[in-house]
């Protein structure tokens, strides 16, 4: 199990801190410092009366932990006791492994995105990919999240930063649970595409990641493409499935798997997002979410 040093080291700390420096440092406003230190006794511990407060290494860890902590659920009473006889080391999985609930953890993940915490959002969701599977993570724990922070974004015009750091960071844990090589069930690979303009490919890394837990392997062509390419892709390789995603509706034209050219054996077309209008897509197979759309390609190449 990895193990996450908090040791200032992290920020190439060589002076302590002041409190306005620290709160930048770990996420919080100044006031919950100050509130951290009346409270719980979480203060520097070696201030002098009459001198500007400044935190040292091993306050600047207790209150990592104190966050982290409460970001994962720990009433603060409770993190403040476990901060305060904390020392060297603090492993994110031993305390994600503490979260058993969804809706926990997906709480979690959102004050932990809240205050930037790349970390503890990447290793919670290594670990939840890791225990569940891409379907179960995605389904029940991401796609929350991602709900959760578009509508606070939407009500407030703030936080679009937050979004895109989450979204690079799903990114990357479902690049990473992909293998460099496995043997494939399939002969020719499954091709997954945006179409149009559309620039949302988050869907398609979770499509890509639960088909290779499947052992099927696909052609990821990824955001804005066009119908040239996915021609040239069908001709050379003859896939057994496709599967396009729209988000949005301006992209979600017929013309997409209309004009596609005719091969056999001829593919599987399989539609994703909410840019598609099913009475537009006549025959064609709309998926309603990652689970369907797997099951609809694992029939496609008869695994």
């Amino acid at each position: 199990m990895a193990r996450i040093s908090l040791t200032p080291e992290d920020w190439g700390m060589d002076q302590p801190l002041t409190v306005a420096a620290l709160a930048r440092q770990i996420g919080v406003a100044p006031a919950t410092l100050r509130t951290w230190d009346r409270r719980y006794g979480l203060g520097p511990t070696e201030h002098i009366e009459g001198s500007h407060r400044r935190y040292s290494r091993a306050d600047v860890a207790r209150l990592v932990m104190m966050r982290r902590l409460i970001t994962s659920g720990v009433a603060p009473s409770d993190a403040a006791q476990r901060a305060k006889a904390h020392q060297g080391e603090f492993s994110i999985p031993e305390l994600v492994s503490e979260i058993v609930i969804a809706e926990e953890l997906v709480a979690a993940l959102c004050r932990a995105a809240e205050s930037l915490d790349r970390d503890f959002v990447l290793q919670a969701l290594r670990q939840e990919l890791m225990k569940n599977g891409v379907i179960n993570c995605w389904q029940n724990v991401i796609v929350p999240v991602l709900i959760h922070i578009g509508d606070s974004w939407a009500k407030t015009g703030e936080g679009i930063e937050i979004e895109h750091m989450m979204s690079e960071l799903i990114k990357t844990v479902l690049r990473e649970s992909v293998p460099e090589e496995f043997e494939a069930v399939n002969a020719r690979p499954v091709l997954l595409a945006c179409v149009g303009e559309e620039l949302h490919s988050l869907a398609l890394h979770a499509l890509a990641a639960a088909l290779a837990e499947r052992e099927i392997s696909s052609n990821f062509l990824g955001a804005r493409t066009p119908v040239s390419a996915l021609c040239g892709v069908i001709n050379k390789s003859a896939p057994p499935a496709l599967f396009l995603w729209a988000q949005l509706s301006e992209n979600g034209d017929p013309r997409f798997f209309e004009e596609l050219p005719s091969v056999r054996p001829a593919p599987r077309i399989i539609l994703g997002g909410p840019g598609w209008n099913p009475k537009q897509c006549g025959e064609v197979t709309v998926a309603t979410d990652l689970q369907h759309a797997c099951e609809e390609i694992t029939q496609a190449i008869g695994a």
